[in-house]
């Protein structure tokens, strides 16, 4: 059965069934009125519900199905939407995330007025640019990676601290930061070497990792040997309990230091710091506390966790 949009454009139709780029077209209802090949292979190649029958469902409605489920990318598409209809922009673009279970992937969505109908339609486009957007997420990795450890940098840090203290303010949920140091590094190095000094920050490093699992979870290298543990929503007894568990597998690692003045093994000494942001407030705050209590723990001779909260 031929779609609306073939009876206006035939010819078109044919030529847009042999292109990579999922097309629709919708009237400004958003009841989609033409669908080309590659979003039909598209959709039964991920188990849509709908494979090939697309004429007729409600591309509009769809989308506001998944901005009511929380959906920020179907929020953003509907709101661009609603600009191209009225009148109020020429066209709207945006990419968005669409991973399958075992692939990341990438789209671009351009929506656009079809000039020349005699009815206003909408064309619709989705574009698979995965491999531009795995190149840019590399960049961008690397621009926000420490070198030698691999862990998040100083601007890294500053900007996911600066997101997650925003998203604990909007909930109203606690967060917590641990500045850490490695005890005596300096005479570590005078004694054992820069290469063994590298090589124990490295392994310090990736123990980290192991301590910063979740989405709302940062470990960074603050500079030289010390290190920042994020921890969002985390009170003040579960961060002192991981980071005091970190100490102690810091110490595990059994890491050479023979010129310490207390132990033979690298040690660490941290300072856990824990609020429920409030306006007004900045992250630096956490930040400065954090280091506060650190100065204590080394003060009150190192190897331990020295916690608080404000």
């Amino acid at each position: 059965m031929k779609t609306e949009c073939q009876d206006y454009f035939p010819f078109l139709a044919q030529v847009l069934d042999t292109i990579e780029p999922m097309i629709a077209v919708i009237n400004t209802a958003g009841e989609i009125v033409y669908v080309n090949q590659s979003w039909i292979r598209f959709a039964r190649n991920n188990a849509c519900k709908i494979e090939t029958s697309w004429v007729g469902i409600n591309y509009l409605e769809e989308c506001r199905k998944g901005a009511d489920q929380g959906d920020e990318y179907a929020q953003a598409a509907l709101e661009g939407f609603d600009r191209v209809i009225s009148g109020e922009a020429p066209l709207f673009e945006m990419e968005y995330p669409c991973h399958s279970p075992d692939t990341p992937r990438w789209f671009r969505l351009r929506v656009a007025p079809l000039e020349g109908s005699r009815e206003p339609f909408l064309v619709i486009t989705h574009h698979n640019i995965t491999s531009r957007k795995l190149i840019e997420l590399e960049m961008q990795r690397l621009a926000h990676q420490d070198g030698l450890t691999g862990l998040a940098n100083r601007r890294m840090l500053d900007e996911f601290l600066a997101s997650e203290w925003k998203r604990c303010m909007r909930l109203q949920q606690p967060i917590s930061l641990a500045m850490i140091d490695l005890d005596y590094f300096k005479q570590l190095n005078d004694h054992h070497g820069h290469l063994y000094g590298d090589k124990c920050l490295r392994a310090v490093a990736s123990c980290l990792k192991d301590f910063a699992r979740r989405p709302g979870d940062l470990a960074a290298r603050y500079g030289g040997e010390e290190f920042v543990l994020v921890l969002g929503n985390t009170g003040l007894e579960a961060a002192a309990e991981r980071v005091e568990q970190f100490r102690l597998a810091v110490q595990a690692l059994g890491l050479s230091h023979d010129h310490s003045p207390q132990e033979n093994i690298l040690t660490i000494s941290a300072g856990v710091a824990c609020t429920i942001p409030q306006p007004g407030q900045e992250e630096i705050t956490l930040i400065n506390k954090a280091d506060a209590l650190l100065y204590e723990a080394k003060h009150a001779g190192r190897n331990q966790v020295i916690t608080g909260e404000f």
